[in-house]
């Protein structure tokens, strides 16, 4: 069923809309949808004036395309480091996503092994790499986000998606595990670091429009400058989606920039900014048979409530990079502020301020004439959250119900050495040390003496020790074994009374890894095999009322899989012959995850919910030199997955079948998308409980045969 139309108020909250008030609603977007494109062609036309001096006071540019940045490293660099590695890791450039819809996490980081990303609604998605924070249904944990190297996590840990814009960058990292020890990361499941252009690799001027099923749409700008000393980006994106599911609609302002100098030819310093609004209705979880027979359908509630998830923010940080001799030097820092106005069971109304610093050198002087690495690093970082829960009435705010003040620090010291034992043979190995303090002031506590007041405070040591062997040119073998731990965030912890506080240990645990990854002519793969064993993992219990209600630790688990991913460029010279001919290429991604508990007191050897036990993604493509490319695309969920402990309830099974055509060819690019063309009914997202039954509202419905088409031009 459709719920009838809105329209906001000045204070952000929303009231029903009269039939005569729909009309100048529509307007009223209109002009802002304008001032929002007004504002962005400012920035872009300071962003052109900028240019033109540049190119009046500089004797020699640098062409677009070309990166001689100390603070953003090229895709060229990317690699490089992430090819010093002995483990899983990845790079993916934004070729693997530019053409497509490219609306959320999942269409970044699909086609990489060992990464589940499954959407819910709007922009918002479930992420996990190797079972990290499994059962988290809202604000990620488990695995630290970065762009361009600077932590987009709170400082508890938990994050939003909502700060990611595929429109936006150049590449993606991806470092799974204790592999993410370059940035001092230590958790489960690793970092991610999306990196933007800068001026020195972006296009003077780009501009894309993109619509398509559901009312989506999307319009980007973005443009950049380079100089001798000077060089700058920004881009901006604004989208609108009236959603698959009713009350699943909402729209969205991204704007981001850097601007960099080049002190002198050993050093740089570099300045990023980012801001964003977000509006967001929650359609909210089903049961199994209302996702699979009536997927359209919000739950009662959510539309009863007009549950939404509203943000403002900004960020802005600094990252300074001075070389001298074999040692290069990195100084950086951020402060970012967010609003979150969130009406569900009771209406939050948060305000979160986070900041830090960091250091960081990396010495590659030889050590007993064998080529050796160090790297050093130090991080802290702090936050607050000023959090007020007030009763939800429509989604308006009601009567006050209570008013905490949530504090995080953190320190974390890492070092890393990487030794040429021989030619080709190197021998890695380091430390993360990670001190975390969480204190909570409780202010109101409805009427009552406060109670919910405490802190904690957690110290973990993570040595990691591995093996990388340089096989050939362009092909790697590597083995490693590693400890993670993270603390609790906000969201876990429950300080009514200090039994309560102690209760949630902190999660630890110990991988083991090998694998392989490179290229051979046309053929490219990454192959990797890991087995962790886990003690106190967190998991976040849902009832019928609460999604996550409670998190409790398992005692032990175990989670192992395989990562396999491939790409080819098959059969050139099909129909066309020559260096330039036409050719299939075929990429592909399938994990296997066997997750379970060990020996488990309740659970025995069950296996553990909320993740399919094989996931495919696939798909060929056929490219013509004259630029036009179709193909079609699977993924594949062969087996359902439980989504209870006790393993009595699933999901369901599907395949998802796409196909991709459109066409590129200099500055000009366009495409058109197929998603779910057999229209399957399917699952696309789970949260988890103990014991499930026909009544569990756990299941979120995936979205239905959709087709997305877009323009691009870049000079």
């Amino acid at each position: 069923m459709n719920h009838p139309a809105r329209t906001r108020t000045k204070a952000g909250t929303r009231t029903r809309a009269r039939p005569d008030d729909l009309a100048a609603g529509r307007v009223r977007r209109s002009v802002q949808s304008k001032a929002w494109m007004l504002m962005l062609s400012g920035l872009l036309g300071a962003a052109a004036q900028a240019q033109e001096q540049a190119q009046t006071l500089a004797p020699i540019m640098v062409k677009a395309g070309e990166s001689f940045s100390l603070t953003a490293p090229s895709v060229q660099e990317a690699q490089a480091h992430i090819e010093q590695i002995p483990g899983g890791a990845a790079l993916v450039k934004d070729t693997a996503w530019r053409d497509t819809q490219a609306a959320t996490v999942k269409d970044i980081l699909d086609y990489t092994p060992g990464v589940f990303a499954q959407p819910k609604w709007g922009e918002d998605a479930r992420l996990s790499i190797r079972g990290s924070g499994l059962s988290r249904y809202y604000h990620l944990r488990g695995i630290a986000l970065y762009q361009d190297g600077v932590p987009l996590n709170n400082a508890d840990g938990s994050t939003d998606f909502q700060w990611i814009d595929p429109t936006a960058y150049r590449y993606t990292e991806v470092y799974k595990g204790a592999n993410a020890l370059r940035f001092g990361a230590g958790t489960l499941g690793g970092a991610i670091n999306f990196v933007t252009p800068t001026g020195r690799d972006a296009s003077p001027f780009q501009g894309r429009i993109d619509a398509g099923s559901f009312g989506w749409r999307r319009t980007q700008l973005s443009g950049g400058f380079a100089g001798e000393k000077l060089d700058g980006f920004v881009t901006g994106s604004w989208q609108r989606q009236d959603g698959f599911r009713d009350h699943s609609g909402g729209d969205s302002l991204r704007v981001s920039g850097n601007l960099g100098w080049r002190l002198s030819e050993n050093a740089e310093t570099r300045f990023y900014l980012t801001g964003a609004r977000i509006r967001q209705d929650i359609p909210g979880s089903v049961t199994r048979e209302q996702a699979l027979n009536d997927p359209r359908r919000a739950a009662a509630v959510n539309e009863t409530n007009d549950w939404q998830r509203n943000i403002d923010g900004g960020r802005i940080s600094n990252r300074t990079v001075y070389t001298a001799g074999d040692t290069v030097y990195e100084f950086g820092g951020w402060y970012a502020q967010s609003h979150l106005r969130h009406p569900i069971y009771q209406y939050l109304d948060n305000d979160y301020t986070d900041y830090g610093a960091y250091t960081r050198l990396v010495n590659s002087r030889p050590l007993a004439g064998h080529d050796n690495r160090l790297t050093l690093g130090l991080t802290w970082s702090a936050g607050t959250v000023d959090a007020n829960n007030y009763v939800n009435t429509g989604g308006h705010r009601g009567a006050r119900l209570s008013q905490t003040k949530d504090t995080s620090d953190n320190v974390t010291l890492y070092g890393e050495n990487a030794f040429d034992i021989v030619p080709g043979v190197s021998l890695i190995a380091g430390m993360q040390y990670l001190h975390a303090r969480r204190e909570r002031a409780d202010r109101y506590n409805g009427g009552q003496p406060p109670s919910r007041s405490g802190d904690k405070s957690y110290d973990f040591f993570n040595p990691k020790l591995g093996l990388l062997w340089q096989v050939q040119p362009g092909w790697q073998v590597y083995g490693n074994i590693s400890r993670s731990a993270e603390p609790p965030t906000f969201g876990d912890m429950n300080f009514a009374t200090a039994n309560d506080l102690d209760r949630l240990e902190p999660q630890r645990a110990t991988t083991f890894e090998i694998g392989t990854r490179g290229h051979a002519g046309d053929f490219g793969w990454d192959v990797a095999l890991y087995h962790a064993r886990i003690k106190n993992e967190f998991q976040c219990i849902s009832s019928m009322w609460n999604i996550c209600e409670q998190t409790t630790n398992l005692d032990r688990s175990i989670h192992q899989g395989l990562e396999l991913g491939m790409q080819w460029t098959a059969l050139r010279g099909l129909f066309e012959q020559g260096p330039q001919g036409d050719s299939l290429q075929i990429k592909a991604s399938y994990t296997y995850s066997d997750f379970r508990f060990d020996d488990d007191r309740v659970w025995g050897n069950k296996q553990i919910p909320g993740v399919p036990r094989h996931y495919l993604r696939a798909e060929i493509l056929y490219k013509h030199s004259s630029g036009y490319y179709l193909g079609p695309n699977v993924e594949w969920v062969p087996q359902a997955y439980y989504v209870d402990n006790a393993n009595t309830t699933r999901t369901a099974s599907y395949a998802l079948l796409g196909l991709r055509a459109g066409w590129e060819k200099g500055p000009y690019s366009f495409y058109l998308e197929g998603r779910n063309l057999t229209n399957r009914r399917y699952i696309a997202s789970a949260s988890i409980t103990d014991r499930a039954n026909a009544g569990s509202t756990l299941f979120e419905p995936g979205a239905g045969r959709a087709v997305f088409a877009g323009v691009q031009l870049r000079y």
